[in-house]
């Protein structure tokens, strides 16, 4: 059966999304700007406590699941605090991973869906959590050591975000304010908490007044894109078009970032818009630490 790109996100994903979106809260850009939860500008440095952190989707609050659980965690942990998008499925972390839960400080559970009741299909065994790890300091820097990693605790630069999604004939741009675009700006927050990244969005003003409602995002001039994030602590422009391929059922993206006066692309394929926005800003974070 085709499926449509709508229907490419799971609703799991779609929660831990939302989940994720709330570890990297932070301030309003300006006074009289509406809070936007994720959105960072540049007074605003990410705490370093937050990078040994992370969450993953569990099923029940066994041992059992919480062990692999931390496994997962524990990579997440080791890509976020240095930068290195590499280190995702290296074999290397698979004996540290075994015994990830000895590196654990402390954890905690939250019900994925908190406030609904429990039915038969969904006992208290198999219900979802949201599993939150923080691991300590000084194993997790020893352990990047080992691995010829260094971990990144510098200031982050904020990037600016600008996203055009193409899923057929329409074309659209991710707005900050905009409640078409809700799904696209929750999954690049999650992103962006994943790999420990401040980003800003557009809002669907600064949009207009690039033009980008109009023309194409390539067709416009970088330094124009640049003043739309600019204004509200944008320092670093991220650029991405996602293509929806309706032959192998996935998001082609052509990725562009802008940084001390050069310009770096890639592409990436990936089934889910999350998972392109978690690769695609994961390899921003690695070029902008220095591990390319």
């Amino acid at each position: 059966m085709r499926m449509h790109p709508a229907t490419t996100r799971s609703i799991p994903c779609f929660l831990a999304a939302i989940a994720a979106v709330v570890l990297l809260a932070l301030p309003a850009v300006a006074a009289d700007t509406p809070q936007q939860p994720g959105l960072a500008n540049a007074t605003n440095a990410i705490p370093p406590a937050e990078l040994y952190r992370a969450q993953t989707i569990v099923t029940g609050q066994g041992e059992v699941n919480r062990i692999l659980g931390f496994a997962s965690c524990l990579e997440d942990v080791l890509i976020k605090v240095s930068g290195t998008l590499r280190l995702a499925g290296d074999p290397r972390l698979d004996p540290y991973k075994a015994d990830a839960a000895k590196l654990v400080r402390d954890f905690s559970y939250r019900d994925e869906k908190g406030g609904k009741p429990k039915n038969d299909e969904q006992g208290t065994r198999d219900r979802s959590f949201i599993l939150t790890a923080e691991f300590d300091e000084a194993a997790i820097n020893g352990m990047l050591a080992k691995l010829g990693v260094k971990p990144w605790l510098t200031r982050r630069p904020v990037l600016g975000v600008f996203v055009e999604m193409q899923p057929g004939a329409r074309r659209y741009v991710v707005a900050g304010d905009s409640k078409e675009t809700d799904l696209q700006r929750a999954a690049l927050l999650a992103a962006a908490a994943k790999r420990g990244m401040p980003i800003v969005l557009p809002d669907a003003a600064a949009l207009a007044g690039v033009g980008a409602n109009e023309l194409a995002l390539a067709g416009i001039a970088p330094a124009k894109i640049a003043e739309a994030v600019a204004g509200r602590g944008g320092e670093v422009v991220l650029i991405v078009r996602l293509v929806w391929d309706d032959q192998e059922l996935r998001w082609n993206s052509d990725w562009q970032l802008d940084w001390q006066g050069r310009s770096q692309q890639w592409q990436l394929a990936a089934v889910t818009f999350d998972e392109a926005f978690r690769q695609g800003i994961g390899a921003a974070a690695q070029i902008l630490a220095g591990h390319q």
